[in-house]
């Protein structure tokens, strides 16, 4: 099976990327079952990349619904040490207008229904987790941004991403709680992916594309539906040029990152107690440490 060392995750309305060459989908199964979607393997310019799209390419799967352990699973199956993420999220901040980029630093859970670890069933690990993106991926991905210096986006380098349960939004009261937080942006999927690939050992970062203001603003009711969707797409444009960029310098000097080390201290539990079949299940994650 071919690898990549770089993996990319698209949200809503960016299902598939352009530029990539020489494509490939490869279907991984999993000890957590199938990911959203056939991972698709093919070259931006030179450098191969594994491209995953979150909800399914025909957007088929509610937040609470996403496979988020057999995607990362499948992507360090694929030999995969970084993750861009992108995704679609609304804004808390007034400052933080639609078409926006935010490379957020940090993240607040408020979901409830989803399984946001790999461990358990005879085996315990805690990682650290209070600085929850790799702030050297982050930062190729925001000086990417940068560089490209697109019309109608502004950067912002980091802030906080509150990851709701979904899939209804939220209460005026809910947003101003969050606005009242210092939260930056909200969305639906971010949170797990981050945990999962911090105990995966995988960089992970979050290039947030803001699709409209969050219900607290006075302008919320007026959006429509089609303005939204439109914002999707000049989005997923504009995260195509971004990732295109990123990949390139990572092609060039891939960062040092401390999540590819994160279990080193992270596992309370003696491998040679743990159940053969667990060890078996979480093979690829653990197997420099066996």
């Amino acid at each position: 099976m071919a690898e990549a060392k770089i993996g990319i995750i698209g949200g809503s309305g960016l299902y598939k990327m352009d530029a990539l060459l020489d494509v490939e989908e490869v279907f991984i199964d999993t000890p957590f079952g199938s990911p959203s979607d056939a991972l698709i393997l093919g070259k931006l310019d030179t450098t191969q990349v594994a491209f995953l799209a979150r909800h399914g390419r025909n957007h088929t799967l509610l937040p609470t619904e996403l496979p988020f352990r057999a995607n990362i699973y499948a992507m360090k199956k694929l030999g995969v040490e970084y993750i861009i993420s992108a995704s679609a999220v609304g804004s808390l901040k007034e400052e933080v207008k639609p078409l926006d980029m935010v490379v957020p630093d940090q993240f607040i859970d408020r979901t409830r229904n989803r399984i946001s670890t790999f461990f358990g069933e005879g085996i315990v690990a805690h990682i650290t987790f209070g600085d929850p993106v790799c702030q050297n991926l982050a930062k190729v991905v925001s000086d990417s941004i940068a560089a490209l210096n697109l019309s109608d986006v502004s950067l912002h380098r980091g802030g906080t991403y509150v990851c709701m349960e979904g899939p209804a939004f939220s209460t005026k009261a809910e947003s101003n709680l969050y606005r009242s937080w210092g939260a930056t942006v909200i969305g639906m999927t971010n949170l797990q992916e981050a945990k999962l690939a911090r105990e995966a050992e995988i960089a992970y970062a979050t290039m947030a594309l803001v699709t409209d203001y969050d219900c607290w603003h006075p302008d919320h009711d007026s959006v429509t539906v089609e303005m939204v969707v439109a914002n999707l797409q000049r989005n997923s444009v504009n995260a195509q040029k971004v990732i295109q960029e990123a990949v390139r310098r990572l092609s060039v000097e891939a960062p040092v990152s401390e999540a590819h080390s994160a279990l080193k201290y992270a596992i309370l539990t003696r491998l040679d107690s743990v159940p053969d079949a667990t060890k078996q299940k979480l093979e690829v994650i653990l197997k420099k440490y066996m």
